[in-house]
């Protein structure tokens, strides 16, 4: 019997991967199609062939833990460690704006007209907007990467997604337990919303938010720590897998506080500070390789099965109430985008562009946390099947409609800034790296007699001279777009910084220097990041004149310093 469930498991999973092959042979030939739509196109077709033709090719249960406990800690933990930590920060105004406040007043918009647009309970209402308005920019994102639309957008709309699940969540649960109590005590909603009750209600979601941040760090502090005495990639892939699943499963299960939230601050912290001072080279390759793989695998799945179970049926009864549930989502989402970020704008000096706003109302698609929400109702909750529906087809027409249009909508806004130009650099870019790497190949093959001198030598004539060309022609290409050399001046500049940063740090950490200098250190690169950050070189020579630090504190003991941009003469 154990034998027939597996067997027809690997059945199951067979057709999935068949499925995502063949979609991703499409993908390829047709291009600027998001993989994962097209995945959820293809399981749409194998649910509408099942339901006309009564045949079983789809036989995996998609169910709430399934999602939840199996397939999103792996997610939202490559979410959060391929974050940037600086440009995080550097926009977390708008994104906590977004993913608390905003989250708060969309679920309050849309359960109050969803009461009457419904004729749900006021209740129940609420819990509906709590199910569907957490966001999911998977295929958002990787759009955004193939037209080379600015990192700050992206970082955003994938920072305002980590944070706005785990808030979502505990929204959810806590709106869920006041509905069956309820429909089980017959309490009408007005008494069970009482200022009192609605004051616990806030406490209980603050504590669980809080927790989870407590559990994320705690657990990714214990992990750096092994991580920082152990130089074994293999080892320290699977201390990443635990941690991934440990945070959540002790924040969820045991702590029973928020483990969305536990999961994303743990894969904040490895994927940064752990990366700074804890991975060799070859371990974070291999960790962020591994990471990458299981999400990829993860998403093919969630998106298959999404697909593929979609109540075809269900969803042609309740046509009406999704038709006028999809709007109602959107305008929930147009009130918490434009005026909390009119407001963030007045506070931050680097405010969001009205453009970006109009990408973050459209780009706020619905996925995997809409669906595991709604699959972990109560069985017999009422109306169960309604929701289900509502809640499958609005993430059916955000995943395709939003999701198909939104390249079309990036150029339109000219957000797409990926022109003609920055793909001609970044094709000669990658070749001028593949004939330095086939450059120091070469050297290292000669050293070890691993090829004749002559046959070096032919071999290297040929690359030096395809290297020159390069170099040349990228020379050539600067000179002509001065945008395109300011960019690239920008990104240059911030990665410096960056590793300025680090080796910092790491003086700090060995004792080379005492801990209020390296503060002071930092302070003054973390002014240079922010510049750069805001679209200001500190060593372009346009550029007003930046005095470091040091200087100061030089000229002050008297030493005979030059300025900078003013070398020595003979």
């Amino acid at each position: 019997m154990l034998a027939q469930t597996v067997a027809a498991t690997e059945v199951d999973l067979l057709v999935v991967f068949m499925l995502a092959a063949g979609v991703g042979v499409f993908v390829a030939k047709v291009g600027r199609f998001p993989y994962t739509i097209a995945l959820l196109i293809g399981g749409f077709a194998v649910s509408g062939i099942q339901a006309v033709f009564g045949v079983q090719l789809f036989d995996i249960e998609l169910s709430h833990d399934l999602i939840l406990l199996v397939l999103l800690p792996p997610l939202l933990f490559e979410g959060a460690a391929t974050t940037d930590l600086e440009s995080f920060r550097a926009n977390i105004g708008p994104i906590l704006a977004l993913a608390v406040p905003g989250v708060i007043l969309s679920v309050i918009v849309l359960g109050l007209v969803g009461q009457y647009a419904f004729g749900f309970p006021l209740l129940v209402s609420l819990l509906f907007a709590a199910m569907i308005l957490p966001t999911d920019p998977v295929s958002v994102l990787a759009l955004f990467d193939e037209l080379g639309a600015p990192e700050r957008l992206s970082t955003l709309v994938e920072g305002e997604s980590l944070l706005n699940d785990g808030v979502g969540v505990v929204i959810f649960s806590a709106l869920l337990a006041l509905t069956e109590e309820s429909l089980r005590t017959n309490t009408p909603a007005s008494e069970l919303l009482s200022l009192s009750r609605l004051a616990s209600t806030a406490f209980e979601i603050a504590l669980s938010s809080v927790g989870g941040v407590v559990v994320g760090l705690v657990a990714g502090y214990a992990v750096y720590r092994v991580m920082v005495n152990l130089d074994e990639h293999m080892t320290e892939i699977v201390l990443t897998l635990i941690l991934t699943y440990g945070s959540f499963l002790l924040a969820e299960h045991y702590l029973h506080v928020s483990g969305v939230i536990a999961t994303v601050v743990a894969g904040l912290f490895i994927g940064n500070r752990g990366v700074e001072y804890a991975m060799s080279p070859q371990t974070k390759l291999s960790i962020f390789n591994t990471l990458e793989t299981a999400a990829f695998i993860v998403n093919t799945f969630i998106f298959v099965a999404i697909g593929a179970t979609t109540p075809v049926r269900q969803l042609a009864e309740f046509a009406v109430p999704i038709v006028v549930a999809i709007p109602l989502v959107l305008l929930a989402r147009v009130v918490a985008v434009y005026p909390l970020t009119a407001i963030t704008n007045r506070f931050t000096p680097n405010g969001v562009p009205r453009n970006y706003q109009h990408v973050m109302v459209w780009g706020g698609l619905h996925g995997s946390i809409p669906v595991a929400l709604v699959l972990g109702l109560p069985s017999g909750f009422p109306p169960g099947n309604e929701l289900r529906a509502m809640v499958f087809g609005v993430v059916a027409f955000s995943l395709v409609v939003q999701g198909l249009t939104m390249s079309r909508l990036l150029d339109r806004l000219g957000i797409a800034t990926r022109s003609d130009d920055q793909r001609l650099y970044e094709l000669l870019n990658g070749r001028a790296r593949a004939t330095d790497a086939a450059l120091d190949a070469a050297e290292r093959l000669r050293k070890r007699g691993d090829i004749p001198s002559d046959v070096y030598d032919d071999f290297t004539e040929e690359y030096e001279e395809e290297r020159e060309d390069l170099r040349d022609a990228i020379s050539q290409l600067m000179q002509e777009n001065p945008d395109l050399r300011r960019e690239e001046l920008l990104i240059g500049e911030r990665r410096l910084l960056q590793r300025e940063k680090n080796a910092i740090r790491e003086a700090v950490q060995n004792g080379v220097i005492g801990g209020d200098v390296g503060d002071r250190l930092l302070e003054e690169v973390d002014l240079k990041l922010n510049r750069v950050n805001d679209g200001e070189s500190t060593v372009d020579e346009q550029e007003e004149a930046y005095e470091e630090f040091w200087r100061t504190q030089a000229a002050e003991f008297g030493l005979d310093i030059d300025p900078p941009g003013e070398g020595t003469t003979d």
